[in-house]
């Protein structure tokens, strides 16, 4: 699973992208839209500035000379602004023009851009053109001023979607946060009824009804489930021993032939069978149901060793050679009597699976129990831990051993694995 992220952060990351976009795409549009303003603004000074030159020549008489000295004088003043004599026999329309040069009153800032415009003029009967130019604002200032500024607000603006997310978070997702601290806290095999904040927010209410409409038929539905499985489970049982003790005597019985005693000897290993599923089945049914929810700091050591000695006449039986070598430090934290059926279940499966005369070793390395015992062939990986699954065609079992180990692992948060290395079997239950 990818890294997680919180819901309410999420819109915020939004947001934040979309506010940068639209920050970004504007900072060219402000400088376009400056320069454009600035470009006629300048246009409009330069064609005043020439309406009142024109105004001023006409309102008295100048003579080539004094306008060669005009021209002369304006020039040195102001570079760039200039009043020609031309060729031209009329009047032409005003024109406006962009220069990029060095800039005589700034020379170490290299090149300037221009804003100009050119006029023409009727003096005396000879056209002169009057050029003025302007110095234009460096786009690239006013770009990067401008995105300096837009960066600015825009470290402003995402804090205060922070601070905004934030405060509103708090108080809008409060009854959320309560009502997943009571799911957390409640426990089906415990708890009956579960108390869940009331919220002014139409979701986050409905969410709640359903939630405990959803607990009040959880509740009930295991309720019945355990009821169930208690009763048939005891039902079951009675009748069970009722005929093996029943069968018990028939084969006690003196009148009884060989064959009939034969037949009674097959039914029982089938019935012993029965017996077995039943109560595995039960337990199955009471951890998937959490009914062992107790826990105590246990040793591994001690459960391996009274298993040992629970099935010491089954080992000797199939005359195996076990080697033992675990740490005594190794505690855990379980149910006891979990812990208990997980080993023996571990050992009966190891030494059924163990050919006569072979060799079984328990160990414990690191925070792993590993049972280790000879064997002929792998068994099947795909169906080793499902119910009723032959694993082995050699061994006949209830087929739920290896589930019950599955589910118990699962239940604490523990792993279950099995390999096939050197003809030897190997179980590996990491704490």
């Amino acid at each position: 699973m990818g890294t997680m992220t919180k819901l309410l952060n999420r819109p915020l990351k939004a947001f934040a992208l979309y506010s940068l976009i639209i920050l970004l795409i504007s900072v060219p549009v402000y400088v376009l839209v400056v320069d454009y303003i600035w470009v006629s603004e300048l246009d409009e000074n330069n064609w005043l500035t020439i309406q009142h030159t024109k105004e001023r020549l006409k309102s008295r008489n100048f003579t080539e000379d004094d306008i060669e000295k005009i021209n002369q004088i304006w020039g040195d003043l102001q570079p760039g602004v200039s009043i020609i004599k031309t060729n031209k026999t009329k009047q032409l329309q005003d024109s406006t023009y962009e220069a990029v040069r060095p800039n005589l009153y700034d020379k170490d800032d290299g090149e300037d851009r221009f804003r100009g415009l050119k006029s023409y003029h009727d003096i005396n009967g000879e056209i002169y053109q009057i050029t003025i130019e302007t110095n234009v604002e460096e786009s690239d200032e006013t770009f990067a001023a401008v995105a300096m500024i837009t960066l600015l607000f825009f470290i402003i603006l995402i804090l205060g979607f922070i601070l905004l997310n934030r405060r509103i978070a708090t108080k809008t997702w409060k009854p959320f946060y309560q009502t997943m601290r009571s799911l957390k806290s409640f426990v089906l095999s415990k708890d009956s009824t579960i108390h869940l904040p009331e919220s002014d927010i139409q979701e986050f209410q409905e969410l709640n009804q359903s939630l405990h409409q959803l607990i009040i038929n959880s509740v009930h539905t295991y309720q019945q489930q355990k009821s169930f499985t208690e009763n048939a489970s005891h039902e079951l049982q009675t009748p069970i021993a009722l005929l093996k003790s029943r069968l018990d005597l028939l084969i006690q019985e003196k009148g009884v032939t060989p064959k009939i005693s034969e037949i009674l000897n097959s039914i029982e290993a089938p019935l012993s069978r029965l017996s077995r599923i039943n109560k595995n089945l039960l337990l199955l049914a009471k951890v998937e149901n959490h009914q062992y929810e107790e826990i105590e700091s246990l040793s591994i050591k001690s459960y391996v060793e009274n298993s040992l000695e629970l099935f010491e006449d089954y080992s000797k039986n199939e005359h195996l050679k076990i080697t033992v070598s675990l740490d005594h430090l190794i505690t855990i934290e379980a149910n006891p009597f979990l812990l208990e059926t997980l080993i023996n279940n571990l050992l009966s499966n190891a030494i059924r699976h163990s050919p006569e005369g072979g060799h079984l070793s328990i160990t414990t390395q690191n925070d792993q129990l590993i049972f280790t015992n000879n064997g002929l062939e792998s068994l099947n990986p795909e169906k080793l831990f499902k119910r009723f699954s032959r694993v082995s065609k050699d061994v006949v079992g209830s087929g739920l051993g290896l589930a019950i180990i599955k589910e118990i692992t699962s239940k604490y948060g523990w792993s279950i694995s099995y390999s096939f290395q050197g003809q030897k079997h190997i179980f590996s239950v990491t704490f």
